[in-house]
C-alpha cells in the first residue's frame, strides 16, 4: 500500500509517473518536531536504500546528505556522493519504505545522533512523501511498490553488456586504434572503448577535434567492423566561445542558467569558463539533447553524461574575490593561521554552496524562476534526460547506451549510472559490492563501477579480483585517471588470467542479460542483500559482502589484498562454482553453514542455489559474436526444475514480445528441453543434493 502526504508546495520533480492523490492527516510511524520528522527503529532492525552512498548495505550508525556532490575521495567520512536517491526502507516487525521526494539537500541522521531514532530534515518543508508498507511483509514487496511508481528502468543494448576499456588519457584516434588492438591481438574480448574529454576541440561539447581525430566517422565505422562501439563524454558545461556554435546559440535563445540580475551565470570546468544550460527547461532541454545528433550522425551510439551535478572549479565572480583577498597575504609572514586562511581561501573555489545559490532555473513558460540550490539535485537527471527523450526522437526503434555520473530518483528510466570516480583501493572494490542493491532499490539497474579503481595506481590482484565481481555487474568497464598506472589487461604480466576472467563475462552473459531484463521489465531488482531471501535469517542479516544476483546465484566475491580464499555464509545447501577460464568451471556442493573457500588469485568463486539453473555460453570476442543457440545449463536440483530465459535482438524495443521468453527445463537424470522455437541446442550439468 502507498500513501502520500504532500507539505507546502513541491517542485515537480516528475520522479514518480503514477498518480497518488495525497492524503490529509497525520504521517504514520513519525513525529514531526520543528524541520525535521523521526521515528524510532527497533533493536537491530536493518535500513536499506539511498542508493549511492558510502558505508555498508545497511546504513544504520551514519549521517547522509542528498545533495549531488562532485567528490572524488570516496572515504566512509564522505556524507554525499554524485545521486540523490531519498528512498529508505526501514525494517522491523512491520516493514515500510519511505520516499521523499524533494530535490533539495536533505539529511538522514540513521542512529547517528541517537542509535535508536532516525531523523530526516529537508531544507525547507516543500516536498511530496511516499510512505509503502509490505503487502506481504516481505521486503522486495515494498521496493516493488516503489519502482513501479517511478517507471521502467532504463534498458540499455546488448552490446554495452560486454566488456568496455576506457581511459582518461585516450588522446588520439590511433590511441583509439592501439587499443583495440591490444585486445585483438591478444584474444582479449572487448565490445567498447570509452572516450574521455581529449576527443573534443578544446573541450567542447558536440565537437571533435581535427588534429587528433581527423576522421571521427571512419574510426567508428572501423571499430564496428571489429564489433567495438565507441562511446564518447558529454560534460555539462558548454565553453564560453565566439563563433562556438552550441554556446552561440544557447546565448541566442536565453538557454542558459542566470544570475539573480539576469545575467548568464558563468562558472568554470575543463574548458575554463563556461555556462550552464537550463536543463529544466523544457525548451532548453530539448534543445541540448538534440546536439547529441551531432555524434550519432558520425556513427557513435553510446554516451556518458560527466561532470553534471554540475561540478564548478570555480565561478567568475568567486573567483577574483578569492585572488584579491589573497593579494592582502602578499609579503607577509604566515604562521599556521594564516597559512591556513590563505589554504582554505583556494580551497573554497570548487562547488562552493554560495555559488550554487547564486543562479537560477526558469523551469516553464512563465517567466517564474526557482534558486538552483533549492533543485540542485535534478540537474544531471535533467542532462540525461535531455539525452534520452531526443534518442526517442532520432532513434526511435534503437537503444542507445547512455549513463551518467549525477542522478535522481527519475534519471533511472533515461540511463545507468556509473559509480564515480573511485580509487585503486581494495575498500572500494567492497563498496562496489555494497551498492548494487541500494542502487537496484532506486530503480538503477544498468551500473557498475569504474574496475581496477580511477584514480591511483592499480595492481595486478586487485585488478584481477575487481574483474572477478565486474563480470557479474551490468557495465562492466575498466577505468583509470590520467596520470595513473595503465590498466588495459594486455599490460599485466598475468594477461592470460585476466583475459580468462574477462572471457568468463561472455559465458555468463545468457543469465546476466535474462535476469537484468525481467528486473526491469518486472520492476524489481537484481542485486539483492540475502536478508531479502532469507528475511528471517539473523546470519543473512548480517552478512554484508555476499550479494544474491537475480534467480538464482550468490556472489561472494574475494576483496582482501593477498588473500587466497574468503569465509562465505551459506543460508542453505548451495553449489559452489570455480572458475579460472571459459573452460574451466568446477562444482562442488556446500552445506549451509559457515565455510571457507580457497580461491586462487585466478579462480573466481560464486554459488548456485537448490533448485535452480544457470544457463551458460561458450565465449566469444564481442557479445555480437556470441552463439546463445548453444547453451549448457547447470542445475543443482532434487526434482524437475525450469528458468525462464529471456532473449531478444538487443537493440530493439520489442520488449513484451511474447517470443522473448522461453522455458528451460531440466530433470535430475540430465534430461534438458526448451519451449522456445530459436533452435537452441542445450546440454545439461546436473548436481543433484546429497541425502542429509
Amino acid at each position: 500500500m502507498i500513501r502520500k502526504f504532500t507539505f507546502g508546495n513541491p517542485f515537480p520533480t516528475e520522479a514518480v509517473v503514477v498518480s497518488c492523490p495525497a492524503e490529509p492527516g497525520e504521517l504514520p510511524y513519525f513525529s514531526r518536531e520543528g524541520g525535521s520528522i523521526s521515528c524510532k527503529m527497533a533493536s537491530g532492525a536493518p535500513v536499506y536504500g539511498l542508493g549511492e552512498q558510502v558505508r555498508g548495505i545497511n546504513k544504520r550508525g551514519w549521517t547522509y546528505t542528498s545533495n549531488c556532490t562532485d567528490e572524488p575521495n570516496h572515504l566512509e567520512s564522505c556524507h554525499s556522493l554524485y545521486g540523490a536517491h531519498n528512498f529508505l526502507l526501514v525494517g522491523g516487525e512491520k516493514p515500510f519504505g519511505i520516499f521523499i521526494d524533494y530535490p533539495g539537500t536533505l539529511t538522514f541522521d540513521i542512529g547517528y545522533t541517537r542509535q535508536d531514532t532516525l531523523t530526516i530534515t529537508p531544507e525547507d518543508w516543500n516536498l511530496d512523501l511516499y510512505l509503502i508498507e509490505a503487502e506481504d511483509g516481505t521486503y522486495l514487496s515494498i521496493v516493488r511498490q516503489f519502482r513501479k511508481i517511478i517507471g521502467r528502468s532504463y534498458i540499455a543494448p546488448k552490446w554495452a553488456f560486454g566488456y568496455g576499456q576506457s581511459r582518461w588519457g585516450y588522446k588520439t584516434q590511433e590511441d583509439i586504434r592501439q587499443v583495440a588492438e591490444g585486445h585483438r591481438k591478444n584474444g582479449i574480448p572487448l565490445d567498447a572503448i570509452y572516450m574521455d574529454i581529449d576527443y573534443m576541440e578544446r573541450y567542447k561539447d558536440f565537437t571533435v577535434s581535427k588534429e587528433r581525430f581527423p576522421d571521427l566517422p571512419g574510426l567508428a565505422a572501423d571499430m564496428k567492423q571489429e564489433g567495438i562501439h565507441l562511446v564518447p563524454i558529454i560534460d555539462a558545461g558548454v565553453k564560453v566561445e565566439d563563433g562556438y556554435s552550441v554556446y552561440e546559440e544557447g546565448m541566442e535563445k536565453g538557454y542558459f542558467c542566470k544570475e539573480a540580475d539576469g545575467t548568464v551565470f558563468t562558472g568554470a570546468v575543463w574548458p575554463g569558463k563556461a555556462h550552464f544550460p537550463d536543463m529544466l527547461n523544457p525548451a532548453a532541454r530539448r534543445w541540448f539533447g538534440m546536439k547529441y545528433k551531432v555524434l550519432l550522425d558520425m556513427g557513435i551510439d553510446g554516451f556518458w553524461n560527466d561532470m553534471n551535478e554540475p561540478a564548478i572549479f570555480y565561478s567568475e565572480k568567486r573567483l577574483n574575490q578569492v585572488l584579491d583577498q589573497a593579494a592582502e597575504f602578499k609579503g607577509k609572514n604566515l604562521d599556521l593561521e594564516k597559512t591556513n586562511q590563505l589554504l582554505g581561501l583556494f580551497s573554497s573555489l570548487a562547488n562552493n554552496p554560495e555559488d550554487y545559490r547564486s543562479f537560477y532555473h526558469e523551469p516553464g513558460n512563465t517567466g517564474e524562476r526557482i534558486r538552483h540550490d533549492k533543485v540542485h539535485n535534478l540537474y544531471g537527471y535533467n542532462m540525461t534526460r535531455a539525452a534520452g527523450e531526443a534518442f526517442e526522437e532520432l532513434e526511435p526503434d534503437k537503444r542507445i547506451l547512455m549513463f551518467s555520473r549525477s542522478s535522481y530518483v527519475g534519471m533511472h528510466r533515461y540511463g545507468g549510472i556509473w559509480q564515480g570516480d573511485n580509487l585503486s583501493w581494495w575498500s572500494h572494490l567492497l563498496m562496489n559490492v555494497k551498492m548494487m542493491p541500494s542502487l537496484n532499490m532506486c530503480g538503477f539497474l544498468y551500473t557498475g563501477a569504474d574496475l581496477g579503481g580511477f584514480g591511483a595506481d592499480t595492481t595486478e590482484d586487485l585488478l584481477l579480483r575487481w574483474l572477478q565481481f565486474g563480470i557479474f555487474t551490468p557495465l562492466m568497464r575498466n577505468h583509470s585517471a590520467m596520470g595513473t598506472r595503465e590498466q588495459e589487461a594486455y599490460r599485466f604480466s598475468n594477461m592470460e588470467s585476466l583475459k580468462r576472467i574477462i572471457q568468463l563475462r561472455y559465458c555468463l552473459l545468457p543469465y546476466l542479460y535474462s535476469e537484468y531484463m525481467k528486473a526491469a521489465l518486472e520492476d524489481t531488482m537484481m542485486f539483492r542483500p540475502l536478508s531479502f531471501d532469507y528475511q528471517g535469517d539473523p546470519e543473512a542479516l548480517q552478512t554484508e559482502d555476499q550479494v544474491l544476483l537475480g534467480d538464482g546465484l550468490m556472489l561472494a566475491p574475494v576483496y582482501q589484498q593477498n588473500a587466497l580464499g574468503r569465509y562465505v555464509y551459506l543460508p542453505e545447501d548451495m553449489l559452489l562454482i570455480t572458475a579460472s577460464g571459459p573452460d574451466d568451471f568446477r562444482f562442488r556442493e556446500l552445506k549451509a553453514g559457515h565455510h571457507y573457500v580457497e580461491a586462487a588469485p585466478e579462480e573466481v568463486i560464486f554459488f548456485l542455489r537448490k533448485g535452480h539453473i544457470l544457463p551458460l555460453a561458450q565465449t566469444a570476442e564481442n557479445v555480437e559474436q556470441l552463439d546463445e543457440t548453444r547453451l549448457t545449463a547447470a542445475a543443482y536440483l532434487s526434482e524437475e526444475s525450469s528458468y525462464l530465459l529471456y532473449d531478444d535482438d538487443g537493440i530493439s524495443k520489442d520488449y513484451e514480445n511474447p517470443d522473448n521468453y522461453e522455458t528451460i527445463t531440466v530433470s535430475p537424470d540430465g534430461t534438458v528441453r526448451c519451449s522456445g522455437n530459436k533452435g537452441r541446442i542445450l546440454k545439461a550439468k546436473v548436481f543433484v543434493p546429497a541425502e542429509d
